[in-house]
């Protein structure tokens, strides 16, 4: 005697995200993560899936302004909210100085991790530009590497937040003249 299991059939729902200020009308199944709609239905591939419980920082984007890991929760819960990926800030004058800045300082290895780390990164410099190392590594906390030993990483973004504080101390002594 075989045992016949019926399972109820799995419904999806309709939902429009903001994401990279472009609006995507998607059919979904409720339970499907952020980061999984991201990169399989809006193509966004630069936010990756690591742990899928929160831990690595892989899959972290900004979610109204604020850094968020977008595995944790369904994607329907980001309908309303500004979502940006990494590929948001392709342009971006800041994201392009700590591109710059991880290159130098050797802060990229396998690449996994880069996209969270980045846009942590970016936070950090705005949020807290005068962050110093073990205030840096706090905040990079939530984002794990396996390849570089984090010291890259802490080097590039005090590399930035420098550059950013000489040009703040030249803006002031030029207004001040």
């Amino acid at each position: 005697m075989s045992l016949k299991l019926d399972f109820p059939p799995v419904r999806e729902v309709r939902i429009t995200l903001d994401v990279n200020d472009r609006s995507f009308d998607l059919s979904v199944e409720p339970r499907a993560i952020l980061a999984d709609v991201l990169r399989e239905q809006c193509g966004l591939t630069a936010t990756h899936i690591g742990c899928e419980h929160g831990v690595c920082g892989a899959c972290t984007v900004m979610v109204d302004g604020a850094p968020q890991r977008s595995c944790l929760q369904s994607a329907a819960r980001f309908e309303g909210k500004h979502v940006e990926t990494l590929e948001a800030f392709a342009e971006d004058a800041l994201m392009a100085q700590l591109r710059q800045a991880f290159t130098a300082e050797h802060a990229l290895q396998c690449g996994y991790c880069t996209p969270g780390m980045l846009i942590t990164a970016r936070d950090i410099a705005l949020r807290l530009p005068e962050a110093d190392e073990a205030r840096i590594r706090e905040e990079l906390a939530g984002n794990l590497c396996r390849c570089t030993g984090y010291n890259g990483i802490v080097a590039a973004i005090q590399r930035v937040l420098r550059e950013h504080a000489r040009e703040r101390a030249a803006l002031k002594t030029s207004h001040a003249a």
